[in-house]
């Protein structure tokens, strides 16, 4: 097989969450560990950091995966979804794993992927343990998926275990409350393991800290030990100045953040926290730290969060797609100021939309679309859906279509935001 016909065996061939859901979820972990076996554990040969969380992870692995860069270690970083390219997911030092990897790695495994039919996500990780293994990386920074117990990246010890937060999302998966969905994020720490936990939520503080307690772990509270401030965004920059404060010894420093979402105050404060806990384990200065998170876009090529795309129309898009996550985003939205606002929007069909149509604005033009993805909420549902709760405009079969829409209907002096999935956002960035 070539590229081409190896990423269509990945994505057509085997069950991948992103594309249908519930379905590609599995609730063991025997084919990962079967996998990684059959390569000679390669998630041994390497040190390695676990992140989980609902919200943040994506940001916090890659500040993290970006400070050990600028500290001077071989850094791999596993994240998912991706948003162009599949090699997105599996990087080393920000660069993408080759085409060839990923067609080799099939092709000299496929007697062994015939013989488990590992999910799209157990290849991916396999993939990547793997991949980092044999190009010795000193460190790898491991996102999870979904979850955490359950989850394939799970069979990792890291050195730190990292969860950033706990919310809506995937609840028929994780659990119906918020203290069931932290006890499965919760299985990431490791005996021993010390872990950070982002925020201090109080349905769900005393799962980790027993967890911790079970595990003989020391597990700290993110917001308990820094503070963070942001300026007003830069619409021509895309730059925020941030202020973190330690709390405890009452010390300030300051720095440059090229995400602008008003979230990233607390992952920012994740990401100062977690290296606080890495003294010893690495060796890094606060330029490194500071620099790490100002260089993020440039040493790993993140993107999709809070994206300035253009600024006449000012359009920005933002994979926030949950209720905690959208919450900022609209409110954030609701301080800019412009002639008029458009919003392209659409959801995945396995989304509670009720709880998040009634966070955005009647104020607006609505461009209902779906992304090109199975489990896209179908445009024209969402747009009934979306009437009741007094938002109103068209439905567009397409992401593209919506916004080129927007960009008609739009003056300079407007605004476009892009948004309500990852797929969404995703659809329009292959184009641009």
């Amino acid at each position: 097989m070539n590229y081409s016909e190896t990423l269509e065996f990945l994505f057509s061939q085997l069950p991948a969450y992103h594309r249908i859901g519930k379905a590609a979820y599995k609730n063991n972990l025997d084919n990962t560990l079967r996998f990684d076996e059959h390569l000679g554990n390669p998630h041994k040969k390497f040190k390695s950091i676990h992140v989980a969380g609902t919200n943040g992870k994506g940001s916090v692995s890659h500040m993290t995966a970006s400070i050990l860069q600028e500290a001077g270690y071989k850094t791999g970083l596993y994240t998912s979804p991706h948003l162009r390219d599949f090699r997105e997911r599996i990087l080393i030092n920000g660069c993408m794993i080759p085409r060839d990897e990923v067609v080799d790695f099939v092709s000299r495994n496929m007697d062994l992927i015939s013989e488990i039919q590992p999910s799209f996500f157990e290849m991916t990780v396999a993939l990547a343990f793997d991949y980092f293994a044999r190009e010795k990386v000193d460190v790898a920074v491991i996102e999870v998926g979904l979850g955490g117990r359950l989850d394939s990246t799970n069979i990792i010890t890291p050195v730190i275990s990292v969860i950033t937060n706990i919310g809506h999302d995937h609840m028929d998966l994780l659990g119906d409350t918020f203290e069931k969905i932290a006890a499965e994020k919760a299985g990431i720490i490791k005996e021993g393991v010390p872990a950070v936990v982002g925020e201090t939520q109080p349905e769900t503080k005393e799962v980790f800290l027993a967890r911790a307690d079970n595990m003989h772990s020391v597990v700290s509270f993110a917001d308990r030990e820094f503070a963070c401030s942001l300026s007003e965004e830069s619409y021509l920059t895309g730059e925020r100045k941030y202020i973190i404060t330690d709390l405890k010894n009452k010390t300030k420093s300051e720095g440059i953040t090229v995400l602008g979402g008003d979230y990233q105050i607390r992952n920012i404060a994740t990401v100062f926290e977690t290296f606080k806990s890495l003294q010893g384990v690495f060796e890094f200065s606060e330029k490194n730290i500071t620099d790490g998170i100002r260089n993020v876009i440039k040493n790993t090529g993140f993107s999709g969060r809070w994206q300035i795309l253009s600024q006449k129309p000012l359009m920005i898009c933002d994979t926030g797609h949950n209720r905690e996550g959208l919450e900022y985003v609209v409110k954030q939205l609701g301080r800019i100021s412009s002639a008029k606002l458009h919003i392209v929007i659409g959801f995945v069909s396995d989304k509670d939309i009720s709880t998040v149509l009634p966070l955005f604005p009647e104020r607006a033009d609505y461009y209902f679309t779906r992304a090109s993805v199975t489990r896209a909420l179908d445009e024209n549902i969402l747009l009934q859906k979306a009437a009741t709760h007094g938002l109103k405009g068209n439905s567009y079969p397409t992401v593209k279509a919506a916004v080129d829409d927007a960009l008609k209907n739009a003056s300079d002096e407007d605004t476009i935001f892009i948004g309500g999935s990852t797929f969404v956002v995703a659809d329009y960035l292959q184009f641009i």
